[in-house]
């Protein structure tokens, strides 16, 4: 076969590793391989002459190795020569060389683009601003997060009484020299006496739960390890319900995925060890299981999934009465076929959110005292996607999407309709938490260029009055947001959000654009506020965000129109989104650049591949790479609901179709592409970013830069500290912005 030859080829010439490999053909496939043409590079140490285009010739790049490695699933020759990248790079010094020469190639270039430092600047500026978090109330006491404005992690607070002296509870920021140490998620016990909090060291999904004394700020000695993706559910000012899997056996592969996740309560004031497992599936491993605790402490509601297909069942645990070591759980929802979202619980009577019955979702309820009744339903299915619900006072408040945007309408609890919460222009209102019995809400609203502002609701008047607005050094309304409507390949109609400065706008001038798309996971995107954005747009660009299939935003069908077999919907409603701003001229023609993170840098990849002649930059990020392998590593088990299974021929053939790994298209001029990811990305491992960089790099598609950025001490992207956003969102947009033809000034056009 052609690639055996090739690398027979290849130990003739000289040693693999004083090779610069060049592929000529599409994809990494044996049939199909293309000729290798070999060159000298002088390692790590090679400082670039930078050409005047800033073009990148492939002997510039770190040497890869390229292993003999062609497998045959289902009758078909598929070779993977860099699968040796998938190596733990802390174990294997070769991974971890190759890490450090593209960090300093990427890092030499990046740092050579004009423009950098000013778009630092303005990111910068962006983020100095005084910002607050949704408070919580717990008894008398309020908590919430602020950050100051450059704080490399938000802080949490503490004030008694909505008016009260706000005093410093938590501060991350003490944590770690670096501010990789971030506060994920926290919870106070009902009267707020205790708060349980969650540790994130450098980006992992993996929490360390800790428990501090309101009263006195004192943390208390106990860590609860191996805790991820868990709910703090209070049972009185006691303890409190969390998941968490085992821990690992020794030697064990960090990134292996993981198994027998269960439920489990633990004391205040106790060690781990004495924490009791209150709920577990020995015959599914698979499933996964969360908790949460009913306002009036009566029900542990636990909700059990095997994906990330929003598909649970629901086990009901009786706290009245009972300790940890006599609860039992019975089921509510025995099977993993709808999906189920527990809104409330007062007495024997529970509220939920399901589709079971209605796509678009309805509140419905159920009286334990009555079971043989069944579900009632609360508020029936309308014609937009009934995204939450919040029980609040004596009333619901509903948050449906219209359009892909949220808005909020609040019922009495028959599901009566009342007040609609309106909102002045384009945006996302979200929060809405609260209690039964509560007379106050808190909610904010966001938009592309405003940042989020908290306000609190009463109850009893619905007057509205500001909590936290953040004060702007620049005016929103100088920027223009439109929601638009462009015709996908087949036809349907996708809407899109498109932004830039409005004297732009009114003079119809075609901008260097930055679109940005998801589609995937029934996961809805909607307008927000982003300070790395906002630097892009005061530079003069466009930004464009399509709500493509495969997302949530309008419910069921859509999602369904996006995933598995459907996949390719995904990616020709992006590409038709390009071409429309292209067509309308909102783009300027050879100035669009495309991004997209985790299931978006799948989306980005696989669009470059498709059509590498309508984009100018790329800028796949924690992307989805390899597709034949994703499921073998930590998290990747979850996501075939909405891949499909690489052990399933007709999943395995739709996935190799478009797999970005796999799909690389010599012989066509690529668009500058700049991959990146986290070093400590447990989620989608970084070795998918490895291999498909590899895999441009040694493709013949042209001399604009393919380059790989690996963020030390950094994940998927939650957690990260603010230092860190600003100088990777620099690097990003100063490398958008060199091959769009944008000028980083300040107020450019």
């Amino acid at each position: 076969m052609i690639w055996e030859k090739l690398l027979i080829r290849q130990r003739a010439v000289g040693a693999i590793a004083a090779l610069s490999l060049v592929l000529t053909t599409t994809p990494l496939h044996a049939e199909n391989a293309a000729e290798i043409t070999s060159g000298s590079v002088s390692g790590s140490s090679t400082s670039l002459a930078l050409p005047s285009r800033m073009i990148l010739p492939r002997s510039v790049y770190p040497v890869t190795r390229m292993d003999e490695l062609v497998e045959q699933p289902f009758g078909e020759r598929v070779a993977d020569p860099f699968r040796w990248l998938e190596a733990d790079p802390g174990k294997d010094a070769d991974v971890a060389n190759w890490i450090a020469r593209q960090n300093a190639l990427s890092a030499e270039y990046l740092g050579s683009l004009p423009g950098r430092d000013r778009f630092a600047a303005r990111i910068r500026s962006f983020f100095d601003y005084e910002r607050y978090g949704l408070p919580r109330k717990a008894g008398t006491r309020y908590f919430y997060s602020r950050n100051s404005g450059l704080q490399n992690q938000s802080t949490l607070w503490v004030r008694r009484g909505v008016n009260g002296n706000q005093r410093l509870l938590v501060d991350p920021n003490t944590w770690s020299a670096d501010g990789s140490l971030a506060l994920a998620q926290w919870e106070p016990s009902p009267s707020g006496r205790f708060l349980a909090f969650a540790e994130q060291e450098a980006g992992s999904d993996w929490r360390t739960l800790r428990v501090v004394e309101v009263a006195s700020g004192k943390a208390l000695e106990e860590r609860l390890s191996w805790a991820n993706d868990t709910e703090i559910a209070w049972i009185g000012d006691e303890g409190f319900l969390y998941s968490r899997f085992p821990a690992p056996m020794a030697g064990e592969d960090p990134r292996a995925p993981r198994f027998n996740k269960s439920v489990w309560y633990h004391r205040v004031g106790t060690g781990q060890g004495e924490d009791q497992q209150v709920f577990a599936t020995p015959d599914h491993p698979e499933w996964s299981h969360k908790a949460q605790v009913t306002s009036d402490g009566r029900w542990a509601v636990v909700v059990s999934e095997v994906s990330t297909d929003k598909r649970n069942a629901i086990h009901l645990i009786p706290l009245e009465g009972g300790q940890a070591g006599s609860w039992k759980a019975v089921p509510l929802v025995p099977e993993i076929t709808h999906h189920w979202r527990m809104v409330a619980g007062v007495d024997n009577k529970l509220w939920f959110l399901t589709d079971l019955g209605a796509p678009e979702f309805h509140l419905v309820s159920i009286d334990l005292a009555r079971p043989k009744a069944g579900w009632s339903v609360v508020v029936p299915q309308r014609g937009n996607k009934l995204e939450g619900a919040r029980m609040i006072g004596d009333r619901f408040l509903l948050s449906y999407l219209q359009d892909g945007q949220s808005v909020a309408v609040m019922t009495d609890r028959k599901g009566r309709p009342g007040k609609a919460i309106t909102l002045n222009g384009i945006g996302t209102a979200s929060g809405f938490g609260g209690r039964p019995g509560d007379p106050e809400t808190f909610y904010q609203f966001s938009s592309f260029a405003t940042p989020p502002a908290i306000y609190r609701m009463d109850l009893r008047t619905g007057a509205v009055s500001p909590f936290a607005v953040p004060k702007m050094t620049f005016d929103p309304a100088d920027f223009e947001v439109e929601q638009r409507r462009f015709a996908s390949k087949d036809g349907t109609q996708v809407p899109m959000y498109v932004v830039r400065k409005r004297s732009a706008a009114k003079a119809g001038k075609a901008l260097p654009t930055l679109l940005y798309g998801y589609g995937g996971f029934d996961i809805s995107l909607t307008p927000g506020f982003s300070p790395v954005r906002m630097a892009w747009l005061d530079a003069g660009g466009a930004f464009a965000l399509a709500n493509i299939r495969g997302g949530g935003e309008f419910g069921r069908n859509w999602h369904e129109a996006g995933r598995r077999e459907n996949k390719q919907n995904s990616f020709d409603d992006f590409i038709a989104a390009g071409e429309y701003l292209i067509s309308e001229g909102i783009a300027a023609k050879g100035a669009l650049a495309i991004q997209g993170a985790s299931n978006g840098g799948l989306l980005v990849g696989a669009v470059v591949n498709q059509r590498p002649d309508l984009f100018a930059a790329a800028n796949p990020d924690v992307g989805v790479m390899d597709m034949l392998r994703f499921d073998r590593f930590t998290s990747g088990r979850f996501w075939v609901d909405d891949y499909g299974r690489p052990d399933r021929e007709a999943d395995w053939r739709t996935l190799r179709a478009y797999s970005p790994y796999h799909n690389i298209s010599g012989g066509k001029a690529y668009p500058a592409i700049l991959v990146t990811t986290g070093e400590n990305d447990d989620r989608v491992v970084p070795a998918h970013s490895f291999k498909y960089v590899a895999a441009l790099q040694a493709a013949k598609i042209g001399e604009r830069p393919q380059l790989l950025r690996v963020e030390t001490r950094s994940g998927h992207g939650a957690g990260k500290p603010v230092d860190k956003v600003i100088s990777s969102g620099a690097d990003v947009l100063s490398f958008l912005a060199y091959w769009t033809g944008l000028s980083a000034q300040p107020g450019a056009l």
